[in-house]
């Protein structure tokens, strides 16, 4: 069982304190365990770290906040006084994006299958990526008369279903489709302005975007289109987390080297005015905590098991893939046994980590499972539970975002059922 001090994850010292007090801060409101703690101050960190992009390309680069990562109203109201725009692929994030103010210009629809649900929330002056045929021929009505600026994903062959790499990911459509989809846009005299593509999450080389830029690149020569924006979607992968095999995710990674890249690409796009990015899992994830408490212990077999109020069934599906670290509360020291910690659900799956912790944590301390703002709270379920509280950190004040759901909330949706009727 491998042995994961918090800073075998790279966080350095002050970032390690930052989390400590903020969670030590949330306890000492009285919120209870389980809860989500989100703090602005490491995606202002983040965008910090992209400007290296920004400051490669002689266009503007902009950044689109993925509102599936972390659906969270603090930081929609948080993204847009920062005048910044948002990006959604469903019908309720886009009415959130609405709902806090985001005007319809401001807003960059993707997603699959948009022909199900578009129509009838639709406004004018949306930004819209179509992703099928169907699609297309469904929406391109509406596309013209609501003046929508439009444009394709392709699905490059970087993009594969990562349990069975043979195959393609369902997104997007194939470039000689692409090609097809443009030319339809251009015959129906709608705005077409953009070439859109996504790779997947924790992208591991930046030569795996040159590729993807070259295929949209083909694309748009074969079509004879020059897009005024390139939107090379998200898929950074964020620091400070690993895979469960051990391997830092951002380890043959440099965002200098991505910068190059870029600058090289906007040979292949005449007339370029703006770079896309989508980088939910960068800008997010290194924003939130999960904070559980320890409930119960066992001991069997040489091994610790520390049973918590909060863990993978709940609260961090992505712990099934990726390991993050974890820091206790209050610190203990000394010696680490092999431990593994659970979540409070009734299946073995509930795993947070595995690894070596101090073997002084007992039932009632703390534990702090850091990298937990993307993805999270939008894949929380509420298996015998209700969703947890969260917490919000902005300008060196915390408040709760969100009560912890009751029971009444959890069990109200079913309604009363009808008393039975005797015959």
């Amino acid at each position: 069982m491998p042995s994961s001090a918090p800073s075998d994850f790279g966080h350095t010292p002050a970032e390690l304190a930052f989390w400590r007090r903020r969670a030590g801060e949330a306890l000492a409101t009285g919120t209870p365990t389980p809860f989500f703690l989100f703090s602005v101050e490491p995606i202002r960190a983040a965008l910090r770290r992209l400007r290296v992009l920004e400051e490669a390309l002689p266009v503007p680069v902009v950044h689109w906040l993925s509102c599936k990562t972390q659906p969270a109203a603090p930081l929609l109201r948080w993204w847009r006084r920062q005048d910044r725009p948002v990006e959604v692929v469903s019908e309720f994030e886009f009415r959130a994006a609405l709902a806090e103010g985001f005007a319809p210009e401001q807003i960059l629809v993707n997603g699959p299958a948009k022909h199900r649900w578009l129509p009838g929330v639709a406004a004018c002056d949306l930004l819209v990526n179509f992703d099928s045929a169907a699609e297309l021929t469904a929406l391109l009505p509406l596309a013209k008369r609501l003046r929508w600026r439009c444009g394709v994903r392709v699905r490059t062959h970087e993009e594969v279903d990562p349990e069975c790499p043979s195959a393609p990911t369902q997104f997007g459509f194939e470039p000689a489709d692409a090609v097809a989809a443009l030319r339809k846009l251009q015959r129906a005299g709608v705005r077409r302005e953009t070439i859109h593509f996504h790779l997947r999450t924790n992208v591991t080389s930046p030569a795996l975007y040159e590729r993807a830029v070259n295929e949209a690149a083909a694309v748009c020569r074969t079509a004879q289109f020059a897009p005024r924006h390139l939107d090379c979607g998200g898929g950074l992968p964020p620091p400070h987390t690993r895979s469960r095999a051990g391997e830092r995710f951002d380890a043959g990674f440099e965002l200098t080297d991505l910068a190059a890249i870029y600058r090289r690409a906007l040979a292949h796009f005449p007339g370029l005015r703006e770079l896309w990015l989508e980088n939910g899992r960068f800008l997010t994830a290194g924003a939130g905590a999960l904070v559980v408490t320890v409930r119960d212990e066992k001991r069997r077999g040489g091994l610790r098991q520390l049973i918590c109020d909060g863990g993978r069934t709940l609260h961090a599906l992505v712990s099934l893939w990726e390991e993050h670290a974890l820091l206790e509360l209050p610190a203990r020291r000394g010696r680490r046994v092999p431990t593994i910690v659970y979540g409070p659900t009734c299946m073995a799956f509930d795993q947070l980590a595995r690894r070596r912790l101090p073997a002084r944590i007992r039932a009632g301390d703390r534990l702090v499972w850091l990298e937990a703002g993307a993805y999270q709270v939008p894949w929380e379920t509420r298996f015998s539970h209700g969703a947890a509280a969260v917490l919000w950190h902005e300008a060196g004040r915390l408040r709760l975002a969100r009560a912890a759901e009751s029971f009444t909330d959890w069990w109200r949706p079913w309604g009363r059922a009808p008393a039975h009727k005797k015959s």
